[in-house]
């Protein structure tokens, strides 16, 4: 495996309402020149960096999905889940994981409450955000995120692959999107850490349009996507990027375990224009990505110039938190065309 550089990564204080600082939770990143955009897995906001020298970025400012997205049914505050980000067109790209939730025992916890931990299964209403920022106006577009208005989870429900696993909670194979990527003719990638189905994963494939209200909505025909069964062999999609026509995937487990983590090529994936699925000797091994015990989950991917991989990290080790108490160290790694 070859050996990454270190990037440092300043994320500016915690927000009003953040329950960890951004650095122990990120979820998703995007790059574009000189600009990232981060997020955590728990409060409805991002972070934009810039970069000010190659291997460093610094805070340059804050944009809280409330006042974009201005129609968050769980609340300005509500968790909100974001796992993927792309920017494409000068638009910013975002997901939420669209997942249920069973809430984490705590290890000071007593065994009855443990329990009654285990026993909750949630579903936050802001995390079947799907949509769009235009930077240059700040104008947005989203699909609805309501039960029953022509939200992606409607119409999943009905799916006879994926339905069974709409009702069970993420990281136990249940429905949960973890990657987002923007393909070259507009059309938005989706990829699945769970259901893995016998080893094999899923990216879907959205064909999304504006609605004469300004928002988005899937295809007329249902399901309103494609479906994309990969074998990743047993691993389930942790993020996406697009490297020209290529589709660069992150995978990782499915399950809440510590396990490998690859980097993994899906050649000519823009040019996928119905159902299909890859066996595994059609997706080439890129790269082998570290992990820890119990830390250092890689969550997120971008390309900061040309084959440089940025992988960013949740649950980061000690190690990467040394750097003062707002930064984070990142790997970039050199991959190949």
């Amino acid at each position: 495996m070859p050996s990454p550089r270190r990037a440092v990564l300043d994320l500016g204080p915690a927000l009003p309402g953040q329950d960890k600082h951004w650095r122990l939770n990120l979820s998703a990143v995007a790059a574009a020149g000189d600009t990232l955009f981060v997020a955590d897995d728990e409060h409805p906001s991002l972070c934009r960096l810039r970069r000010t020298a190659p291997d460093r970025w610094e805070p340059d400012g804050i944009i809280r999905l409330a006042e974009t997205v201005m129609d968050l049914p769980g609340g300005p505050e509500g968790e909100t889940d974001i796992e993927g980000l792309d920017l494409h067109r000068g638009r910013l790209w975002l997901v939420g994981s669209h997942s249920l939730a069973r809430r984490k025992p705590k290890k000071k916890d007593a065994d009855v409450e443990r329990l009654a931990r285990l026993r909750e299964i949630r579903d936050d209403p802001n995390r079947h955000l799907l949509g769009r920022i235009d930077l240059a106006t700040g104008t947005t577009a989203v699909l609805p995120m309501r039960e029953g208005d022509g939200r992606l989870l409607d119409h999943v429900r009905t799916d006879p692959w994926l339905g069974p696993f709409v009702g069970i909670p993420a990281k136990e194979n249940g429905f949960d999107i973890e990657g987002l990527a923007v393909a070259p003719d507009d059309r938005v990638f989706l990829g699945l850490r769970g259901p893995v189905l016998r080893g094999w994963a899923v990216v879907l494939d959205l064909d999304l349009r504006e609605t004469a209200a300004g928002g988005l909505g899937l295809h007329p025909d249902m399901p309103g996507y494609r479906r994309h069964f990969l074998d990743l062999r047993g691993l389930g999609v942790r993020d996406l990027v697009w490297d020209g026509d290529d589709l660069l995937i992150l995978a990782g487990p499915t399950m809440d375990l510590d396990g490998p983590v690859r980097v993994l090529r899906w050649r000519r994936a823009a040019d996928a224009a119905a159902d299909s699925a890859l066996p595994s000797n059609q997706i080439e091994p890129v790269l082998e990505v570290p992990f820890g015990d119990g830390s250092d989950h890689a969550e997120g991917i971008a390309f900061v110039g040309p084959g440089e991989l940025l992988v960013l990290y949740d649950s980061p080790a000690d190690w990467r938190l040394a750097d003062g108490d707002t930064r984070i160290v990142a790997d970039i790694f050199h991959i190949g065309p």
